[in-house]
C-alpha cells in the first residue's frame, strides 16, 4: 500500500511541474505583441547571420533555437557566452543579428556581448523576464517572458526555459510563414532520415525516360502487348503523335477487354484506354500521392511537369512508393 502511494505521489510530482509550465505558456501565448512582430520583421530582413547566445539552462535553449532558424532558411549559429571574452566576439559583425536570452537579464556573462552590440551598432533583440535588467534597457527589440512559477522549490530552470524554447519556436514558424518556406524549401535542408522520407516527392520516386512505357494511341493491341510485358509495370502510358498523354492502358483494361472480344491483336489501344486517368505533378509528396493511390485503388501514376499536364516525365509504380517511404 506504501509503494502505491509513493508512485500516486511521484505522479502527481509530475503532473505538477507540466500544470506550471502549462501556465508558463499561456503567460507568454498573451504577452505577444509589437515586440515579437518587430523581431520577425528584423529577422526576415537579415542579410547575414542570426547568432543566438544564453547562459546555463538558456544556453542550451540558444542551441536548439537557433538548430530551429536554420533548418527553415534563417542561416543562424548559437555561441557561448564565455567563450566570447576570449575571441569568439569576432564571430559576430554588424550584418548580424544577436539574440540574448537570460531570465534575469543581468548576468555578467552576457555584460561584454551587450557592450560589443552597442559599440559596433549591432541589433541586438533581448529575451529577458526582467524589465528593470541591463539586457531589457539595452536591447533595440525587447521580448519581455512573463516571470513564471519554477519547479523543484521555485528555483529549477523550467517553466523559464518552456517559455524561451517555445518563444523560439514561436519566432521560427511565423518566419517561415513570412518568407514563404514551403515544404521544398525544408526538404532541401532534411535530405536524411524519417522527415527526408516524409519529404520526398514524385520526382524523387518516379521511372524516368526508357522505363516509362509509353505507346502510341494508333498502335494495335498486340504490339502494344509487347511493351506492356516488357516494361513489367501493369500499364502503358498512351500518347499521340506529339508524344502527350491522352490516356493509361492497364492490367485491368486489358481483362475486361478480353472478356468482351476473343481476338484483340489488330484493335487500336486508344479505343479501350482510360481517358483522363489520375495523374500527379513532380513535387507532389510522395505521401499524400500513397494516400490517392490506396483511396482510388490503383497501383500506377503519371507524372507531369509544372503547368504542362499532358506531358508525362515520369510513372510512379506503389512497390517502388512503399518500398521508399516503409
Amino acid at each position: 500500500m506504501g509503494s502505491l502511494n509513493f508512485k500516486n505521489e511521484i505522479n502527481e510530482i509530475g503532473k505538477g511541474v507540466i500544470d506550471l509550465e502549462i501556465k508558463a505558456l499561456k503567460k507568454l501565448k498573451n504577452s505577444i505583441n509589437k515586440s515579437f512582430n518587430d523581431a520577425v520583421n528584423v529577422i526576415s530582413k537579415c542579410k547575414s547571420k542570426v547568432i543566438i547566445c544564453g547562459v546555463g539552462k538558456s544556453g542550451i535553449i540558444s542551441s536548439k533555437i537557433s538548430a530551429t532558424l536554420s533548418s527553415v532558411g534563417v542561416p543562424s549559429f548559437s555561441i557561448s557566452a564565455n567563450d566570447c571574452s576570449h575571441g569568439d566576439l569576432g564571430k559576430i559583425t554588424n550584418q548580424d543579428i544577436l539574440i540574448l536570452i537570460s531570465n534575469s537579464g543581468n548576468t555578467d556573462e552576457l555584460s561584454n556581448l551587450i557592450k560589443f552590440a552597442k559599440i559596433n551598432k549591432i541589433t541586438l533583440i533581448g529575451i529577458v523576464s526582467n524589465d528593470r535588467s541591463n539586457l531589457y534597457k539595452s536591447s533595440n527589440i525587447k521580448i519581455l517572458i512573463p516571470e513564471v512559477e519554477e519547479s523543484g522549490h521555485g528555483v529549477v530552470p523550467t517553466s523559464s526555459t518552456t517559455s524561451q524554447l517555445a518563444l523560439g519556436d514561436a519566432i521560427s514558424i511565423a518566419l517561415m510563414k513570412k518568407k514563404k518556406f514551403g515544404k521544398l524549401d525544408f526538404k532541401k535542408f532534411h535530405p536524411a532520415g524519417n522527415l527526408g522520407k516524409k519529404l520526398k516527392t514524385a520526382s524523387d520516386v518516379m521511372l524516368i525516360k526508357n522505363k516509362i512505357p509509353f505507346v502510341n494511341e494508333n498502335e494495335v493491341m498486340k504490339n502494344a502487348l509487347k511493351i506492356l510485358n516488357a516494361k513489367k509495370l501493369g500499364f502503358l502510358v498512351v500518347v499521340n503523335n506529339q508524344k502527350l498523354n491522352t490516356g493509361i492502358f492497364t492490367d485491368g483494361d486489358l481483362k475486361r477487354l478480353m472478356q468482351k472480344k476473343k481476338d484483340i491483336k489488330k484493335l487500336k489501344i486508344k479505343s479501350f484506354m482510360t481517358r483522363k486517368p489520375y495523374i500527379v505533378e513532380e513535387n507532389i509528396l510522395a505521401s499524400e500521392i500513397l494516400a490517392q493511390m490506396n483511396k482510388r485503388k490503383i497501383t500506377n501514376v503519371c507524372v507531369y511537369k509544372k503547368k504542362d499536364k499532358r506531358k508525362i516525365v515520369g510513372v510512379i509504380h506503389i512497390h517502388n512508393l512503399l518500398k521508399i517511404l516503409k
